[in-house]
C-alpha cells in the first residue's frame, strides 16, 4: 500500500479505497459528489464487484420522481435514464439514492471487506457513490414501489461497506431494515449519551420512525412521542405500541407540531421523507436539548437559520447513515421487537412491499 494525497491508502495498482479511480467528471472530486462513475464490473485489486438483484431507492427519492413523473413507466424511464448516464443512481433533485442487494460475484485480492464470492449482501453505503449498471431494462418492475427488481452489477470500494444478509430474515424485509439502520444506532447514542428521557420522532410511522422509537425505548427514553400524519397511520403506530403518545399532524406546519407534541422534548428525531419540517422540529424540542434529522429532504440552511430565528439553543444534528454495528443493532430491534415488526407488516400490506 502507497500513501497518497487523498489521505488514504491506495493498493498496489493505484486504485483510491475511496473510489478516486472511479470518477469521469469532474475529476478530483469524491463519487458522491461526481456527475459520472465508470461502472466498468471489472474489480480492482481492492474491489468487490456484485449482481444486483434489487435496488432499494431512498424514500425522499422515490417521492420526488413519483410526483414529478406520475405513472410507474415514467418512474421506470427516468431511473433507467439516471443510472444509464451518470454510472449511479443519484436523483438529480434530491441528490439522494438508496442502498442494493445482490451476490458477490468476484472480490478482488486486496480488498478488505471479508467478503467472499457467493455471499449474498446488502450495500450499506448510498447508490449515489456506488458505481452501477442496468442490463435488464427494469423490465420486472412496474415503478410502483421503492424497492426495484433489478439485473445488473455493482462496485463496492476498498472503504464501502456492506451486511451479509441473514438467514432468517425474508430478503425484502432485511433490505428495507438496512436501508435506514443508521436512524436506529444514531438514536440510541444520543438518547444514552443525553441520559433522555423524553423523545419525539416525526415520521414515527415510518420505516426509519419505527426501528428509531424502538431504539429510543431501549436506551431508556420514558416519554415516547410518535407523530404522523394521518388518523390511519396514528392508529397504527398505537397498536404497534412503540409510543406513549401518539399525535397527528402535518411536520412542515411547526405551530402544529410544537401543539401536538405539548411539552418539549429533550429529543426529535426526524424521519419524514418531505422537504419544509425542519422547523416544527426545532419547536419541538426543549432548550439545551437535540435535533436529529435523518431525512434527505432536510435543508441545513433551514434547519439552522430557523433555529437561530426562534433563538432556540438546540443542538442539530445531521446523521449521515453509518454508526459502527449500526447493521447488527437495526436487524436486532426488529427480532427483538413485535410493534416494529408490525410496522413493517403494515407497510407490506399497504405498499406491496416490506
Amino acid at each position: 500500500m502507497a500513501r497518497d494525497g487523498d489521505g488514504t491508502n491506495r493498493c498496489s495498482s493505484g486504485s483510491s479505497p475511496i473510489g478516486l479511480h472511479r470518477v469521469v467528471e469532474p475529476v478530483g472530486v469524491l463519487p458522491q459528489q461526481a456527475l459520472r462513475l465508470d461502472a466498468t464490473p471489472d474489480p480492482w485489486p481492492d474491489e468487490v464487484v456484485i449482481d444486483v438483484e434489487r435496488l432499494n431507492l431512498d424514500a425522499a427519492s422515490y417521492r420526488q420522481l413519483r410526483e414529478q413523473y406520475g405513472d410507474g413507466a415514467a418512474v421506470r424511464a427516468a431511473v433507467l435514464d439516471i443510472v444509464a448516464w451518470r454510472g449511479k443512481m443519484q436523483n438529480p433533485v434530491t441528490g439522494s439514492g438508496g442502498m442494493l442487494l445482490g451476490t458477490v460475484r468476484a472480490v478482488g485480492p486486496e480488498s478488505p471487506l471479508g467478503l467472499s464470492v457467493g455471499d449474498r449482501v446488502a450495500t450499506l453505503v448510498s447508490l449515489t457513490l456506488t458505481p452501477l449498471r442496468i442490463t435488464d431494462g427494469l423490465r420486472r418492475w412496474d415503478g410502483l414501489g421503492e424497492q426495484v427488481p433489478c439485473e445488473g452489477t455493482a462496485v463496492l470500494f476498498g472503504r464501502s461497506i456492506a451486511a451479509v444478509l441473514p438467514g432468517d430474515i425474508a430478503d425484502g424485509l432485511a433490505l428495507s431494515v438496512l436501508d435506514v439502520c443508521g436512524a436506529p444506532a444514531l438514536t440510541d447514542r444520543i438518547v444514552r449519551a443525553r441520559r433522555a428521557k423524553s423523545v419525539c420522532v416525526l415520521g414515527g410511522g415510518g420505516k426509519s420512525g419505527s426501528l428509531a422509537l424502538a431504539a429510543a425505548r431501549a436506551a431508556g427514553a420514558a416519554r415516547l412521542v410518535a407523530l404522523v400524519p394521518t388518523e390511519a397511520e396514528a392508529a397504527v403506530v398505537a397498536s404497534a405500541g412503540l409510543a406513549d403518545e401518539v399525535v397527528v399532524a402535518d411536520a412542515r406546519d411547526p405551530v402544529a407540531v410544537a401543539a401536538a407534541v405539548g411539552d418539549p422534548v429533550e429529543v426529535t428525531v426526524v424521519c419524514v421523507d418531505v422537504g419544509g419540517c425542519e422547523h416544527g422540529a426545532v419547536l419541538a424540542t426543549a432548550a439545551g436539548g437535540t435535533v436529529v434529522f435523518f431525512s434527505m429532504a432536510t435543508s441545513f440552511a433551514a434547519a439552522a437559520l430557523g433555529a437561530e430565528g426562534l433563538a432556540a439553543d438546540v443542538e442539530l444534528i445531521i446523521g449521515n447513515g453509518y454508526v459502527p454495528g449500526h447493521a447488527e443493532f437495526a436487524l436486532r430491534l426488529l427480532r427483538e421487537t413485535p410493534g416494529v415488526r408490525a410496522i413493517f407488516a403494515q407497510r407490506e400490506r399497504r405498499t406491496g412491499e416490506p
